[in-house]
């Protein structure tokens, strides 16, 4: 075997290793071989992508598959060219360092996401092509925070609920109550208020109960999935019979929580706050108000591209041979400091993702 390794890797910009719109990520692809080997091409791809996957039953003997792709960009980049009559470029024995450059395109974009049946993926890969031989390929995923969209509809609006409901068992009279909060979008670790009016004209106790929630939507062929999950649960003392109460609740919006994805056809991210009194044998009553998590994106230290190797809309006809300049054989590759180094790296699908992905 010529090739020895074939790796991916790219350089962080921030502290925790996220992208967002318009960043530029540089990088490098190395390849190792064992002696003068000739390489039909060696291209550079990043993508975009979003896909979901589902199985449904029907009986014992009846299932189908729903799934749908959703793509956001495709760029790819030839980094060796043509330099013999058989199309073919030789490259000698030793480590041999091409390094790359490549901006996200600044356009609304989803960010990262991964769940069973459904996930938001950016990557790069690497291509190694020679004749005869499979296409040998190397690839890394990349963390990319899609910036906060603040053109949401009611995003900074004050949020507002009503509900009343009669006790009828076990009791008599009604509950009513009305919440406010400030607005429906907050950053990652904000903390926001809810105002709960609450009016307990019955003969039972109620027991407030504030619910921070998770709404995850997955779309395919006409057909929906739905999971939820809570994010947090906070109670306070009960309110009496015939009594009223206002009640104000400080939530805090986890810092490690994903952002809101709300920006993608087939994958949706919501969140919901949920208000609940807590009657004994009676049907709750509950408010639910919509929550829109923004992400809080670090501050970039944008790192510059490679001398010389910069390239702007991907094909270039003047850009230089890249297989010109390879690092020779024994040679390492540049060092950042921490937590700005390189990260590469290998493949990060299993061998069972791969056969489902299919890019």
């Amino acid at each position: 075997m010529t090739i020895k390794n074939l790796l991916i890797e790219y350089d962080a910009i921030n502290s925790e290793n996220t992208f967002t719109n318009g960043d530029t990520i540089n990088g490098r692809i190395i390849v190792e071989v064992s002696k003068e080997t000739k390489i039909q091409s060696l291209i550079f791809v990043a993508k975009g992508k979003a896909r979901v996957c589902w199985h449904e039953h029907y009986g014992q003997h009846q299932h189908h598959v729903y799934w749908s792709d959703e793509k956001y960009y495709e760029v790819k980049h030839h980094i060796l060219r043509e330099a013999r009559q058989d199309g073919t470029e030789v490259i000698g024995k030793g480590r041999h360092v091409f390094p790359f450059s490549f901006k996200i395109p600044d356009r609304k974009i989803p960010s990262s996401f991964k769940a069973s049946i459904g996930k938001i993926v950016h990557k790069l890969r690497a291509e190694l092509k020679q004749s005869m031989k499979l296409t040998k390929t190397a690839k890394v995923h990349f963390t990319f925070v899609s910036k906060a969209d603040m053109d949401i509809p009611g995003l900074m609006e004050p949020q507002y609920g009503s509900k009343d409901k009669s006790v009828k068992l076990f009791g008599s009279g009604n509950v009513s109550m009305d919440v406010h909060t400030k607005r429906m979008g907050y950053k990652q670790g904000e903390a926001f208020q809810v105002i709960a009016e609450i009016s307990n004209r019955s003969s039972r106790s109620v027991k407030p109960k504030f619910i921070l929630y998770e709404k995850r939507s997955f779309f395919a062929q006409g057909r929906r999935r739905v999971c939820t999950n809570e994010i947090l649960k906070e109670k306070i003392e009960a309110v009496a019979p015939s009594s009223k109460e206002t009640v104000t609740k400080v939530i805090s919006i986890p810092r490690e929580l994903a952002s809101s994805i709300l920006n993608c056809s087939i994958i949706k991210l919501e969140y919901r706050l949920k208000i609940q009194l807590d009657i004994k044998c009676a049907i709750d009553p509950q408010i639910k108000l919509p929550i829109v998590v923004l992400p809080e994106v670090p501050v970039l230290k944008q790192l510059p591209a490679p001398a010389g190797f910069a390239f702007e809309a991907f094909g270039n006809p003047n850009q230089p041979t890249w297989s010109t300049m390879p690092q020779q054989a024994g040679a390492q590759p540049v060092d950042l400091p921490p937590p700005y180094g390189a990260h590469a790296l290998y493949p990060s699908f299993t061998d069972s993702e791969k056969n489902n992905t299919a890019w």
